[in-house]
């Protein structure tokens, strides 16, 4: 084996947890604006009274930028900022809404919701992640009021909306009817950014979703885009559908997903009342048990190379580390052959295979018990190969509970009269734009 066949991997998954879009600050009176503090940047607009400065804008645009690969042309800035203004309006009538309604959300709430999410989302406790966003452009506070915006709505569905929606026992049965009806057959984890449209800016919306592709094909985070741009509820967790059936989906994206590929971006495309761009997550069989959710025990076997090390020492030296790994004689001997390759070696319990880089799963899946992995690495990261020492198979799922799936029914249709209450409030709000 040569070192053109060592596998070069990329270790962050294509759709990680995306750092979480800035919000805005603590929203002003238009009195307030005209007595902004120097560089503080004036109204860009002004909803029933609260208004949104340019600032504002400019630091949830930081975190959408951060988390982009490349960098935006200006015009493409441009719409950025207009749509990210347009959330914030959204943003700020959900708050305005919740507050009226004495459900408003308490600092203690956002407080503690901003720690989990700098620990979930961006793997650092918050005051890291304070100093991470004063970096980038972007502030705490412009998060944390992000945050009271998505509280305040769900409490607002929770509210005035969730009590009123009834699933009957038969409807509930009937899907899990058609559950097992359907075993076997594949389901799919979806992302979707949609974007509404009429018939008088059809071509505009299209227009922007062709560009969102095109920056998300460059590297752009799905999760932040779709926080920032999509308009349907499922903006505030990324996107993420969740797990679908087709027969569950809209005709068009039924027929698109089926010719998905695990990691492929399509659209935009067209639906009645707009557009939508959709990113397949992953995708499984109903109620059969997916072989990547097996667990192995692993061993971990690598060689590092010194600094300034010439490629074809560090060939010649992989080559043979690619040959003798192959006769380590199994994990019994596996520290003793590690030492003989002048190796080291890492045990690691309870991986999942699904865990693993794509370009790994499947040659794990292959390998018996005592079976050693194609090398992969670089000069700079070193070699390795991994070992199996043990697999515990998935259990074949039984499907959700009734309770579950009554509770699945609820949300959809909680998220469905969601889009027509914020239009509502759209409607009956005094924006008024500089």
């Amino acid at each position: 084996m040569t070192a053109l066949s060592l596998i070069m991997l990329a270790g962050t998954p294509v759709l990680a947890q995306a750092d979480r879009p800035a919000a805005t600050p603590a929203p002003q009176t238009a009195a307030a604006a005209t007595s902004a503090e120097p560089g503080l940047r004036g109204a860009t607009a002004i909803v029933n009274g609260a208004i949104i400065t340019g600032t504002d804008i400019d630091q949830r645009l930081a975190i959408v930028l951060a988390a982009n690969d490349s960098e935006l042309a200006p015009a493409e800035q441009a719409q950025l900022r207009n749509q990210i203004q347009s959330n914030l309006i959204d943003e700020m009538l959900q708050i305005q809404e919740a507050n009226a309604a004495d459900v408003a959300v308490s600092d203690a709430e956002v407080e503690a919701t901003y720690n989990r999410v700098s620990q979930q989302n961006f793997n650092m406790p918050s005051d890291r992640l304070d100093a991470y966003l004063a970096t980038i452009g972007s502030s705490p506070q412009s998060m944390k009021q992000q945050i009271r915006g998505e509280l305040s709505w769900q409490r607002l569905l929770r509210r005035n909306i969730a009590p009123f929606i009834n699933v009957s026992a038969d409807e509930v049965q009937e899907r899990l009817d058609r559950l097992q009806a359907d075993k076997g057959t594949e389901e799919y984890r979806l992302g979707e950014i949609f974007l509404s449209a009429n018939s008088e800016n059809s071509a505009q919306v299209r227009e922007r979703a062709l560009q969102i592709a095109q920056q998300l094909q460059q590297g752009g985070s799905f999760v932040a885009y779709a926080r920032q741009y999509s308009e349907a509820s499922s903006a505030a967790v990324g996107g993420d559908l969740g797990w679908v059936r087709l027969g569950a989906l809209p005709p068009e994206l039924a027929t698109s997903a089926s010719q998905m590929q695990t990691g492929q971006l399509l659209g935009p495309i067209e639906l009645a009342g707009g557009y939508s761009l959709m990113y397949l997550i992953d995708k499984r069989q109903v109620l059969v048990a997916d072989p990547r959710d097996a667990v192995l025990s692993l061993k971990q076997i690598s060689i590092s190379f010194p600094a300034g090390a010439k490629q074809q020492d560090a060939t010649a030296r992989a080559s043979r580390f690619a040959e003798g790994v192959q006769d380590l004689g199994g994990c019994d001997r596996a520290e003793q052959g590690a030492a003989a390759l002048g190796a080291q070696i890492v045990s690691n319990e309870g991986v999942r295979v699904r865990d693993l880089p794509a370009p790994l799963q499947e040659a794990m899946l292959s390998l018996p018990i005592g079976g050693v992995s194609p090398p992969f690495g670089s000069i700079e990261e070193g070699v390795r190969v991994l070992m199996v020492c043990g697999r515990s198979d998935p259990a074949a799922s039984s499907g959700p509970s009734a309770e579950q799936l009554m509770a699945q029914i609820e949300d959809e249709r909680v998220n469905k009269r969601a889009q027509t209450y914020l239009r509502d409030l759209r409607r009956d709000a005094i924006i008024e734009y500089n």
